[in-house]
Parts: structure tokens; C-alpha cells; sequence
């Protein structure tokens, strides 16, 4: 009988109906598949009965966060290898049931089925996110933020460094990550047009960045709002050692419960993609309510393709199950719809895709550098989980799968008046 992983390769490549470009390494320490290329480890046969039970995503991401499926070699490589068999495949491309339908197929799955061992489903890894409830409900908000953002300051200090910012970088040729998260902050400080003495509302204020950036380097007075206990619990801190009390306020607050408007301006730099397809009208409306006449928000937003079904789009499951509960992405041009419904007058939109790339890699970069103390900080799957979303979603800022934007939009008074110079993008200069 042939060893598990020529068993493996054979099955995947009847399934898939293509030949199979990675290396796999089975737990009987059998390999299959080209000798120098990244490999595909499967540790352990329950890796199959993860997958089984639950094909496509979420079977191979719990099979994944539990240790029994890695990858050794490039992790770029083999993502994008396997993203191109998996997960961008082209329409044409023959779906599972319809490779069922051939009678090879069904037997390498029932070979499948042998090799996987007992049949019982296995329980999902502990970091896998339990939901109850309706989306996008205060509660259920609050429990989507706490599980991704309430993982640990000391583990988030480990992948992100000093800057503390969890948003896409801008960077520069030969910058440090420290360099380019400071070059952000101030590009949406300049954006916003902020002046000594004006109030800021920072929605999502994570760990305090920029509200810090905001208040040191322009004087202004600023409101911080976030979900996370354990982000304001550090964000208070470091406004403290800086010597800001007196003008920077961090709060454990929803953004829907703010109610100390006008503002002069504010901000929302990765946000808004938790906000949610039915809600986000509702997101735009309220932050409209909150600036003054001729005020300006700067909304920094991930945002995907467009669909030609719009009603097909669904959540990544891994990212769903493991990463960001309950968030959905949008295509800029629905963003920019919403805003406008809600009275905003769309001044900019700029696309900085390939920074989040550079930032993501090196976000990779020093977990990958930092690993035992990663794991020692959460969890082996807690790292995992991180390890991979952030490689993977590089490689989808780089193949321009999905982008980051920021829109630059002003409550324009009756007057017409928006504030903003003639020549547009002098804050670049």
C-alpha cells in the first residue's frame, strides 16, 4: 500500500483536477510532491477529519490553529500557491460537487475517509469564536472587539513594536516600521487639518497612537473611544507618561454613545470595518451628527472588489471564526455611497494598498522573530492564528484582492465653504 502521502496527493489532485505544486509531508513521515518546494505537513491524521467535517476554510483553519496542518519552507510561497488552487480559482473552475460527480473522485474521497481514522468530528480549537446573538448589536460588538483586541498588550507590543498602531503604516523608501506608523499618524493629522485648541474625536483609538501623535504634536484637545478594556487600561497609561491628561480623555465607550459633539474633526483609522453592511449608514450618520459645520472626518478603511453578485459576498470563514468577528468588507465606491448619504462631502480618496503589504510582512516579521515569547504570552493557536491571517492578507494587498483607502470627508455648511485649499494633497508635501 502507497504511504499517507502519496494516498494525499493523489485524492487532492482528483478533487482539485489539477496537479498539486506543493510538497506534502505526512505524520508517517512519508513526502510526496517536488522535492524544493514549500511543503504542506500534515502532523496529524485529525487534521483530515477537521477538514472532512467542515470542507473548505474554516475544516483547514482549525486543523491549522490546532498544530495539526503547517507549512515549512516559504510561507509566502506556499500561500500563494495554494491560495491560487483553493481560493482564486476562476469561475470555470469545477466545484466540489461537481468533482463528486465522477466516480475517481468519489473514491479518493472515500480513501479519504479511510485514512482520516474514527469518524467523529473533533471539537474546534478553543480559539475559535462562539457567537450568540444578532450582528452588530452593542453586545455582540463589544464581544467581536475583546476577542481579537483583549489578546494582551505584552503580545501585541510583539508584533507590532513601539508604535503600537494596528493600521496600516505609510512608508517610505528605507523606512523603519516605528518611521512609517509616525508618517501616517501626521499624513491624517495633516489631512484633518488640525490646529491648536481644536477638540478630536479618535474612534477606535487602540492603544492611544494617535491620539498621543495628535494632541503632542498639535495641541489639540482629544477624545479616544474603544471597546477594549485592556487597550484603554495601556492607552491611559502611556497618555500619562507622556504628561497629556490635561488634553487627551480615553475611553471604554461605543461610538454610538458619544454625545459631547461638536468636533472639530475626527478620525477612524480601522474601524469602520467592523461596522457592518447594514449599520454602516447609520456609522456615517452618526459621525456626521458629531463634527461641527465645515468640520472633517478621515475614515482609514480596508475595502474589497467589487462583486458582479453583490448579494454572494460572504465573510472569509477563517477570518470570521478566528481573527475579526462579524467583519465585513466594502468596496470603496459603497463606502464612498454611504458617506454621501449621510452628508458628507467626499473631498479625497487615497489608496495606500502596497503599504499594508510592506506593514503586514513586517508584522509577520517579528512574530516570526519573537515566536516563543508570542506563544508563551497567548496561546500555540492564538499565534498561529495571527501568523497566518497577517501573511495571508499581505498576499491579498499585494494581488490587489483587497485595498485600504483613506477618504478625507467634510461636513460642508450651507455656505458651501469646505475649508480645504484649492490645490488638493498639499498635506503630502
Amino acid at each position: 500500500m502507497a504511504d499517507a502521502a502519496s494516498r494525499l496527493r493523489s485524492v487532492a489532485e482528483q478533487v482539485l483536477g489539477v496537479p498539486l505544486p506543493v510538497r506534502l509531508r505526512a505524520w508517517d513521515g512519508s513526502q510526496a510532491g517536488p522535492p524544493d518546494a514549500p511543503a504542506i505537513v500534515i502532523r496529524n491524521r485529525r487534521a483530515l477529519r477537521y477538514m472532512l467535517f467542515k470542507p473548505g476554510e474554516l475544516g483547514m483553519a482549525r486543523a491549522w490553529v490546532a498544530g495539526d496542518l503547517d507549512i515549512e519552507g516559504d510561507l509566502y510561497g506556499a500561500l500563494a500557491q495554494m491560495s491560487g488552487l483553493i481560493w482564486e480559482r476562476g469561475e470555470d473552475s469545477r466545484t466540489l460537487g461537481q468533482a463528486l460527480r465522477d466516480p475517481e473522485v468519489r473514491s479518493a474521497v472515500r480513501e479519504l475517509l479511510r485514512l482520516a481514522g474514527p469518524p467523529l468530528p473533533p471539537a474546534p480549537p478553543r480559539e475559535e469564536m462562539r457567537r450568540r446573538g444578532h450582528l452588530h448589536t452593542r453586545r455582540s460588538d463589544k464581544q467581536a472587539i475583546s476577542h481579537h483586541y483583549d489578546v494582551g498588550n505584552d503580545f501585541y507590543e510583539t508584533v507590532l513594536g513601539p508604535s503600537m498602531v494596528y493600521s496600516c503604516a505609510y512608508w517610505e523608501d528605507g523606512g523603519t516600521l516605528e518611521t512609517a506608523q509616525r508618517d501616517k499618524l501626521e499624513l491624517v493629522c495633516r489631512k484633518l487639518g488640525l490646529n491648536p485648541g481644536q477638540r478630536l474625536l479618535d474612534v477606535g483609538c487602540g492603544w492611544g497612537s494617535m491620539a498621543i501623535h495628535a494632541a503632542r504634536e498639535h495641541g489639540v484637545s482629544v477624545v479616544g473611544v474603544t471597546l477594549s478594556q485592556e487597550q484603554a487600561v495601556y492607552a491611559r497609561k502611556r497618555v500619562a507618561d507622556e504628561g497629556l491628561t490635561d488634553r487627551v480623555e480615553i475611553r471604554v465607550q461605543d461610538y454610538r454613545d458619544v454625545r459631547d459633539g461638536p468636533y472639530d474633526a475626527i478620525s477612524s483609522i480601522g474601524m469602520a470595518e467592523h461596522v457592518g453592511a447594514a449599520k454602516y449608514l447609520e456609522y456615517a450618520s452618526d459621525l456626521f451628527a458629531l463634527l461641527k459645520p465645515g468640520g472633517r472626518l478621515l475614515n482609514h478603511q480596508i475595502a474589497r472588489r467589487p462583486q458582479r453578485d453583490e448579494q454572494a459576498y460572504h465573510v472569509d470563514r477563517f477570518i470570521d471564526a478566528y481573527v475579526f468577528p462579524d467583519g465585513e468588507l466594502a468596496p470603496i465606491g459603497t463606502t464612498v455611497t454611504q458617506l454621501e448619504r449621510a452628508g458628507f462631502e467626499v473631498r479625497d480618496v487615497e489608496s495606500i494598498r502596497e503599504h499594508y503589504a510592506l506593514t503586514l510582512r513586517r508584522w509577520v516579521a517579528n512574530l516570526e522573530a519573537d515566536w516563543a515569547r508570542a506563544v508563551r504570552l497567548t496561546s500555540p493557536g492564538r499565534a498561529r492564528v495571527w501568523r497566518l491571517y497577517m501573511a495571508a492578507s499581505a498576499l491579498a494587498f499585494e494581488r490587489n484582492r483587497i485595498g485600504v483607502n483613506q477618504v478625507l470627508a467634510v461636513r460642508t455648511p450651507e455656505s458651501g465653504g469646505s475649508g480645504l485649499p484649492l490645490r488638493a494633497r498639499t498635506w503630502n508635501r
